[in-house]
């Protein structure tokens, strides 16, 4: 299982997926010159690491041992190249090391992954980290305490890493720099195993018994105490296999580790790593597998997509711009008639703004058509008068009529360009949104960008035409005779003050159907900036007949409620320092609006709310200040009462015309610019974009791959078959036990004695007739003490208790 979890490792780690896998392994924590070198070295039997003063470990190295019948070293990183010579390990480690982090003391979380191949060593897998460092010294960065933390952390914190903490033995244990990182992420010690090195080192008539009995700081693991060799020693280059017996001989004649002996050493250290590991790996592969299929499930979709696509074959270059345009043609589809894959539920994209600005901002854009009723009639009193002449009329000249109505019909022609170039500003949006999925191929994007622009500008000369058509068409020919007007006999009859109001305001409410009073018109956050000190925000919720506002949008807490009888709306200048959008609501009979003030003022945080807000006014009868605001009092003071009548007649007939014009121009725009321009758009590139890149000329130019994209689709395919390899791994893996078995030439422990309760005895005179726990590591399961057998024994499974 060791070996299984060792080629996931080599076959994850060139598509960077070791971290998020969390593959199950030993991570060795602890400070510097705590032994962790020394532990390492002392599995394999060899000198192979970076030594020296300060920072040594500056990149975890995932030191994978192998059981075999060859001695040499493999790199990761040099694949194929075998090190039998141990000394060159050590220099390719610190080469490979300064390749990352440089010269000076930095560190890197890249790791260096190594494999030693060893008839000395056990199937076993660790990760060596930096030690852990206070104070940074030389060249090292002021946060290298933090960036070495944050580094153990990123592989201690997996559930599937087992921690190795190491703490020289001279050192207080409540002071561990490596249990205490630890305790924080494992608090129960569940994962721990504890490392105490430097016995030999203890001051005099001192001892660890207590520590290695797992009575000081119990961990769940519990354990076990080693001697390396000193720095004399790996200066004197003293060789491992002597420092194994030295360890020996100190744990079998010091009287405090005699008794226990036979659960202290490397060699024992190594054999528990060993099954420990191997019963974590089994546990830990089900949930493995998990991950693997569902990382493997989660990029099959974009995996399909770079597989279509060989930059080297022509062919196949042809295939994906066919399919690119295609997708394209079908995004832009979706997005104009909302049937989109994603819905965005942040804001209005696509044809929802487009449809805005059908019914919301074109018809308050031909509201906003300044009308100056003392301008008009004054215009009016003009006409007659000159198509009278020198002689004085009797009737109400119709020419005067279709002067004003040709004039008045003109001025349609701005907001209805206006109309256009807002249509084509969101078309543009819309398709350009489409446009950049392209980004894997930037001269594709670039020239589908620059067709489909110039498509619409087209389209969009096109329909400024029309329209343009459109309204001479209506000056053309002014047809009294349409049904919904009100013709010069109704017109003359309502010319007296009395009735004039009433015909002013039936003409004012023709352009908009006021709704139903229970229907909600609007809602949304307004602030009330006038009657308070301090700008208050409150939910206004606008009905038919009222305008209500709320304390929140939970609707619970009613503040006040506005009757919308003669109110009208006032633009506010937006001040120096203000960021808001301001509007004010005023009662045309001088009444007071709310309270003691004369008038409300509302504001919003943009343009977009204060345009919706104002649209959502007018189709609650609620209109701007200078449209459709009659006042009697701007009467001119004519000499003659019948031209005053005349002037009154043909205002209310410019006023019925007027109507019917608004209608049929709100009903007529939206649908030429949806059949001459985003319909023709739409045609355009599901039908002949296609064609017009072959018109280009050399159409596999098109299809180079950005950069990003050649290395994003190398990584998400490397990526796709590391996890195809791991899960290929695993499934050769036999569901049956096994074991690496022993080299019994370094099991120099002495074999359990039968008389076992006898050394318990022994023990009741040294703890004042207390028996002496059994630490919980003497058998890899933490079931009881471990036995050593007297002679040479096949494999043990890993999960014999």
């Amino acid at each position: 299982m060791i070996s299984t979890i060792n080629r996931l490792q080599d076959a994850l780690g060139g598509a960077g997926q070791s971290y998020s896998l969390q593959l199950p392994q030993i991570a060795v924590v602890g400070g510097q010159s705590c032994g962790k070198s020394s532990v390492l070295e002392n599995f394999v039997g060899r000198d192979f690491l970076p030594r020296g003063s300060g920072i040594v470990t500056r990149r975890p190295l995932i030191l994978q041992l192998h059981h075999a019948d060859a001695e040499y070293g493999e790199f990761l990183h040099c694949r194929g190249k075998k090190f039998t010579d141990f000394e060159e390990i050590r220099q390719e480690i610190e080469v490979e090391t300064c390749r990352i982090t440089g010269s000076k003391k930095g560190i890197s979380p890249i790791p260096i992954n190594l494999r030693i191949y060893s008839p000395n060593v056990l199937n076993l897998t660790l990760v060596d980290l930096p030690g852990i460092t206070k104070v940074p010294v030389g060249d090292q960065p002021s946060d290298i305490e933090y960036q070495i933390r944050d580094m153990i952390m990123q592989y201690i914190c997996q559930k599937n890493c087992l921690i190795l903490a190491v703490t020289p033995a001279n050192t207080d244990l409540a002071n561990s720099d490596a249990l205490k990182l630890a305790k924080d992420v494992d608090p129960q010690g569940q994962r721990t195993i504890g490392v105490i090195t430097m016995l030999d080192l203890m001051d005099k008539g001192t001892d660890a018994r207590e520590i290695l009995e797992n009575r000081l700081l119990p961990l769940r693991r519990g354990y076990i105490g080693l001697v390396n060799r000193s720095q004399k020693d790996i200066d004197g280059k003293k060789d491992i296999q002597a420092a194994l017996i030295a360890e020996k001989n100190f744990f079998l004649s010091h009287p405090a580790y005699r008794d226990i002996s036979n659960r202290m050493g490397t060699p024992y250290l190594q054999r528990s790593l060993n099954q420990q590991l191997t019963k974590h790996i089994r546990d830990s592969l089900p949930v493995l597998h998990s991950q693997l299929q569902c990382q493997l499930a989660s990029i099959s979709k974009e995996v399909e997509t770079y597989k279509l696509y060989d930059s080297d074959d022509a062919i196949g270059r042809t295939k994906t711009l066919i399919k690119l345009v295609q997708h394209l043609a079908g995004d832009v589809q979706k997005l104009i008639e909302g049937s989109a894959d994603e819905v965005d539920t942040v804001s209005l994209s696509g044809g929802a703004r487009i449809n805005r600005i059908f019914h919301e901002r074109f018809p308050y854009e031909l509201l906003k058509i300044k009308c100056d009723e003392r301008k008009l009639r004054q215009e009016i009193a003009y006409a007659i008068r000159n198509i009278h002449g020198v002689r004085t009329g009797l009737f109400t000249p119709d020419m005067a009529f279709q002067a004003i109505v040709k004039k008045q019909i003109s001025q349609l022609k701005v907001p209805c360009f206006e109309f256009v170039d807002m249509v084509s500003k969101e078309l543009v949006a819309t398709v350009y949104e489409c446009i950049n999925k392209l980004s894997s191929f930037p001269k594709l994007r670039d020239e589908i960008e620059r067709i489909v622009t110039a498509e619409i500008r087209d389209q969009e000369s096109t329909c400024r035409h029309q329209i343009s058509l459109l309204i001479d068409m209506q000056l053309a020919y002014i047809n009294t005779k349409h049904e919904d007007f009100i013709g010069f006999a109704h017109a003359q009859n309502t010319c007296n003050r009395s009735d004039n109001k009433n015909v002013a305001g039936s003409g004012a409410q023709q352009g908009v159907a006021r709704p139903s009073s229970l229907i909600v018109i609007h809602k949304g956050w307004l602030t009330v900036t006038n009657i308070s000190i301090i700008a208050k925000d409150y939910w206004f919720v606008l009905t038919a007949e009222s305008l209500c506002w709320f304390k929140d949008d939970e609707e619970t807490e009613k503040r006040y409620m506005l009757r919308l009888d003669n109110l009208k709306l006032r633009d506010v200048d937006k001040g120096f320092m203000s960021s808001k959008f301001a509007f004010a609501l005023f009662n045309t009979e001088s009444r007071n609006v709310y309270k003691e003030h004369k008038f409300l003022e509302l504001s919003c945080n943009s343009q977009e709310e204060l345009d919706s807000w104002k649209s959502s006014m007018l189709r609650a009868g609620i209109y701007p200040e200078e449209v459709h605001t009659l006042d009697n009092a701007v009467s001119q003071n004519f000499t003659d009462p019948q031209l005053e009548r005349q002037v009154e007649t043909i205002r209310n007939l410019v006023e019925s015309y007027m109507s019917i014009i608004h209608k049929t121009v709100k009903d007529l725009m939206p649908k030429a610019v949806m059949h001459l321009m985003i319909n023709s758009v739409k045609e355009f590139i599901s039908s002949e974009l296609l064609a017009q890149l072959y018109a280009v000329g050399d159409c596999s130019a098109l299809m180079d791959e950005s950069p990003e994209q050649r290395q994003c689709r190398e990584k998400v395919l490397g990526i796709h078959a590391a996890l195809q390899a791991a899960l290929t791994i695993i499934g050769e893996l036999s569901t049956s036990n096994h074991s690496t078995p022993l080299n019994h030439s370094q099991s120099w422990m002495q074999p359990c004695s039968t008389t076992y309760p006898k050394k318990v005895t022994a023990s009741k005179s040294r703890t004042r007739g207390r028996a002496p726990p059994v630490p919980a590591h003497a058998d890899p399961s933490g079931r009881g003490p471990a036995c050593v057998p007297r002679r040479p024994a096949p494999a043990i499974p890993a999960n014999t208790k």
